[in-house]
């Protein structure tokens, strides 16, 4: 039989080394708020002939437009993010980039105020923090006839802001070196993240409770590590099939929920090593007081 419990410290290691590398890039990168965030205007644009990214970067900036953030979709076109332009200001933008790159179309345009920017800001942390205190209530409460149950619960709670960490760690990268901006669909995704998360974890710490109702073993250590051998290919193959279908969203849908897809793809990643390797290891650990 497999010894996942006795790894359980070389497991903390390595999540140590990628949330330390999380929290680098975050304080060097940090992170690209979108326009519903942060305010602004957001065009998507398509040109007629072929425009080097690099030199429509530049064009806008000869505009006036020096902060521009220019993001090339799968479909060819460009998301350009942008000071919020009056009526004025967009149709001066729009002359200047047909004057320098030919007849362009633009294919969507959105204007947020700062006023929705930070209202919306608000309620996704409001969101994120109820979902937090929603799950570690209910699995402190699911798990009420165990020993000291809010174990399972705060553990559950630490598996979640490690998958948390390393999507915003991978996001902030992905924002220095790509301008990814995180948005709605950001949040969304990271919403069915923590879903996703504490439904391995649960299913892990189900069984453990069901080996202790059994009196499988009077040792924790060796219920814990059968109760994850027990499960690891029902998690591994539920993991599998789903980042089948993620990877199929993120190359075929396209750009509108290309946020959504890659958060998907890391937090379900992050999210089946925390169940399996985090969660189930701290409440080890916890219970033997090291």
């Amino acid at each position: 039989m497999f010894d996942i419990t006795g790894k359980k410290f070389w497991f903390f290691v390595i999540s140590g080394v990628l949330i330390l590398f999380g929290i680098v890039s975050l304080a060097t990168f940090g992170l690209k708020a979108g326009i519903e965030f942060s305010s602004g205007s957001l065009m998507t644009v398509s040109f007629e002939q072929e425009v080097d990214h690099d030199e429509l970067r530049q064009e806008l900036a000869n505009l006036g437009y020096t902060n521009a953030i220019v993001q090339r979709t799968g479909e060819g076109d460009f998301l350009i993010r942008l000071p919020e332009l009056s009526g004025g200001a967009k149709t001066e933008l729009e002359a200047g980039l047909t004057d320098r790159f030919g007849t362009l179309e633009v294919r969507g345009f959105e204007d947020v105020s700062p006023m929705v920017a930070a209202e919306t800001t608000r309620n996704a942390a409001i969101a994120v923090v109820v979902a937090a205190v929603g799950i570690l209530l209910y699995v402190t409460w699911a798990f009420r006839r165990m020993p000291n149950p809010f174990h399972y619960g705060t553990c559950a709670i630490v598996a979640l802001l490690h998958d948390v960490l390393v999507v915003l760690g991978i996001f902030s990268i992905l924002g220095g070196i790509l301008d990814w901006e995180i948005n709605l669909m950001f949040i969304t995704g990271t919403l069915a993240v923590i879903g996703y998360s504490v439904n391995n974890t649960v299913v892990i710490f189900d069984r453990i409770r069901e080996n202790l109702t059994v009196g499988a073993s009077s040792n924790f250590e060796i219920v814990v590590n059968n109760s994850l051998v027990e499960t690891l290919s029902r998690s591994l193959n539920t993991s599998l099939t789903t980042l089948i279908v993620v990877l199929a969203l993120l190359l075929f849908v396209g750009a509108s929920i290309q946020n959504f897809a890659v958060v998907l793809l890391i937090g379900i990643i992050a999210g089946t090593y925390s169940s399996i390797c985090i969660a189930p290891q701290l409440l080890l650990v916890w219970k033997r007081r090291e």
